[in-house]
């Protein structure tokens, strides 16, 4: 490969590669969970955690040196009414392998915990304001990638619980619960009153599941048990999902996108939502439930990576828009 194809290749690299850390530790915590549930003694979850944790650093130098070298590229995906709201993927993938490394060391995931934290606080104030402030923006622009800002919000419970006081953890569920509540109605509106999203963007529907099945996972942290709410906000996502399942010959005739990740996340965390249903209610729906997904989560994770290699390969992403 030439140099100017290096140089191009790199000037190119999306913000939206971080959706694929989403997608892997969410796998990780979902086979953390299936062995746990069976007492499996040869695990691949750690093997699971340091790929995605790998994956991670190659990632996250690989745009470092994006900024270094095209400052302008960068400032032009971040005043993207679109790309934008990748952005926070990054610090959703520190909170999530803060989650990941709970089980391990509770000193690692604080410190991932921490960092991803104040990030994705500073990335959800900067968000909000260019939504309030930007004059470009249009009802066409908006999509489920948007509640992307909102998940990590959501998130913060899960492992914040354990490592800072719960007023905390209350703090970041609240502006998630009321700004997801918030984009629904409006992403709902979009897509029922204007043209439908574009082939590219499809797959980023499987993002209205992850709201309210991250969010019953947290409810279960602040609260200690499941109850009313927290079964509303898990069958909501697990509506959301049949929904969505319906349509697969819909979404396997599209062309092959890095928005494809976006169905990874979703799955996994419906995935984890469920065996957290079987495990604290013991009903055999919930465990026949949790091991299905958790099998279409490892086809899916699999056909992913698979794609997206023959993709880099192929050198069909990484390129302009």
């Amino acid at each position: 490969m030439t140099s100017s194809a290096h140089t191009s290749r790199l000037q190119n690299f999306p913000i939206s590669w971080f959706s694929l850390i989403m997608g892997m530790t969410g796998f990780t915590i979902a086979w953390h969970r299936a062995e746990s549930l069976l007492n499996i003694t040869i695990k691949i979850s750690p093997i699971l955690l340091i790929t995605t944790l790998v994956t991670f650093f190659v990632l996250l130098t690989l745009y470092i040196t994006k900024i270094a070298k095209y400052p302008s590229q960068v400032k032009s995906e971040f005043s993207h009414p679109i790309k934008l709201n990748f952005f926070p993927t990054i610090s959703i993938g520190l909170i999530l392998l803060s989650i990941a490394f709970l089980p391990y060391s509770n000193r690692v995931s604080f410190i991932l915990w921490s960092v991803g934290v104040v990030l994705h606080l500073g990335f959800t104030l900067y968000i909000l304001s260019a939504w309030l402030h930007q004059t470009h923006f249009e009802v066409t622009h908006i999509n489920p990638a948007w509640f992307i800002p909102v998940v990590g919000n959501i998130l913060v419970p899960i492992a914040g619980i354990e490592h800072a006081s719960p007023e905390i953890s209350w703090f970041f569920f609240s502006i998630g619960l009321i700004f997801w509540g918030v984009l629904l109605t409006i992403i709902f509106y979009r897509m029922f009153f204007h043209q439908p999203l574009p082939a590219k963007l499809l797959p980023t529907l499987f993002i209205l599941i992850a709201p309210p099945a991250v969010g019953s996972i947290s409810w279960f942290q602040l609260v200690g048990e499941i109850n009313a709410f927290g079964r509303i906000l898990y069958y909501i996502a697990l509506f959301l999902t049949l929904m969505l399942l319906t349509q697969t010959t819909r979404f396997i005739k599209l062309d092959f996108f890095l928005s494809w990740w976006a169905y990874s996340f979703p799955i996994a965390a419906i995935t984890i939502a469920s065996f957290l249903m079987f495990e604290q209610l013991q009903l055999p729906f919930f465990k026949v439930l949790s091991f299905t997904l958790l099998g279409l989560l490892t086809f899916l994770i699999s056909m992913l990576i698979t794609r997206t290699f023959q993709a880099v390969r192929m050198r069909s992403i990484c390129i302009e828009d």
